[in-house]
């Protein structure tokens, strides 16, 4: 939010007013949908879509952030630990898997080639090489650690443009949650300069002199910010009625449309990850309710949970051992 700015005339009973500039947006359409296709630097291939603008982008909207939350913590709770992947790996692979719609784990293999070890390696940094099962950890410009040919497991959520990397289901929901971010922004910014309680001061009733209007005119740019909400006191002599007014400036319906954005941009995230509300403890607006939670658990297990896990499960197929195993949700 721009510091404000004050215009002034030379006339005597001059005119003031104070504007605040427009709000910042946190994120831009192009810093994560900045392009189409995975092009080839020489080295490994970029991302179809900005990772770090991935990243950003979760903790956009409480609900976002929370729906990704609560399906790692439900695959975290079915997964069944092993030697050589832990739930802490597990737990960190899936996080990257359901945020960046990739993961990676690193396989540490003794002398006789066998799996000591599975690693996972942060999405957000892990680049495919141009050649064949080969992989790249990049940190920075000019700083990349290349792994061992074949040592690095990929899981993908398949795209309908590429076959290089995958791609979150919930895309068509970014717009929605940069919505929700920008709304609360605007409010944070709206209360903390004050405008929430902003006001023409109209008034009509000829003063005794010049500075009379000169001090009220301070006494009020005083009252904006930390310690507003002062008292004023205006002595107008042989004064008229309605020669002085108040006159609010923010609009009421403003306030509904906030609310209005918060619960619309809510319902295209919570589609976009197929989280029935209840799970996530949101509060109904109306008085029928969500309906009852264990039903919606249920259904929520066998149309989200079951594929996530068999999705995972190609992990058993790449090492050929059965290192990725998961409990059903019953039987929790």
């Amino acid at each position: 939010m721009n510091s404000p700015r004050l215009t002034t005339t030379n006339s005597s009973t001059r005119m003031e007013a104070f504007t605040f500039g427009d709000p910042t947006p946190v994120l831009e359409h192009s810093d994560i949908l900045e392009s189409a296709e995975c092009w080839l630097n020489g080295r490994w291939y970029e991302p179809p879509i900005s990772f770090t603008g991935l990243a950003k982008s979760f903790n956009a909207s409480v609900h976002h952030s929370s729906a990704i939350y609560f399906k790692a913590n439900m695959l975290t709770s079915t997964f069944v630990p092993s030697k050589i992947l832990t739930r802490d790996a597990f737990k960190r692979v899936a996080l990257d898997f359901l945020t960046f719609g990739n993961a990676y784990l690193e396989k540490r293999t003794s002398r006789s080639g066998q799996v000591l070890q599975l690693i996972p390696a942060l999405a957000k940094f892990v680049r495919r090489g141009s050649e064949l099962n080969n992989y790249y950890f990049i940190t920075g410009w000019q700083q990349e650690h290349e792994f061992g040919a074949g040592k690095v497991f990929h899981l993908i959520d398949p795209d309908i443009n590429q076959e290089i990397y995958g791609v979150p289901q919930y895309i068509s929901a970014l717009q929605s949650a940069w919505l929700n971010e920008a709304a609360t922004l605007f409010r944070r910014k709206y209360y903390k300069n004050g405008s929430h309680a902003g006001f023409v001061f109209y008034m009509t009733d000829a003063a005794q002199n010049q500075q009379d209007v000169d001090k009220l005119r301070e006494a009020m740019r005083n009252s904006k910010g930390p310690g507003n909400f002062r008292n004023l006191f205006m002595y107008a002599p042989n004064g008229k009625k309605d020669g002085i007014q108040i006159l609010p400036v923010s609009d009421v319906a403003a306030k509904d449309e906030f609310f209005n954005i918060k619960g619309v941009t809510r319902d295209d995230v919570l589609a976009a990850h197929r989280v029935p509300p209840q799970l996530l403890g949101i509060m109904p607006n109306n008085t029928g309710g969500f309906g009852a939670v264990e039903p919606a658990a249920l259904v929520f297990a066998r149309n989200e949970l079951v594929p996530l896990q068999a999705q995972f499960l190609a992990l058993n197929e790449w090492l050929e051992i059965e290192a990725m195993k998961f409990t059903s949700y019953q039987q929790q």
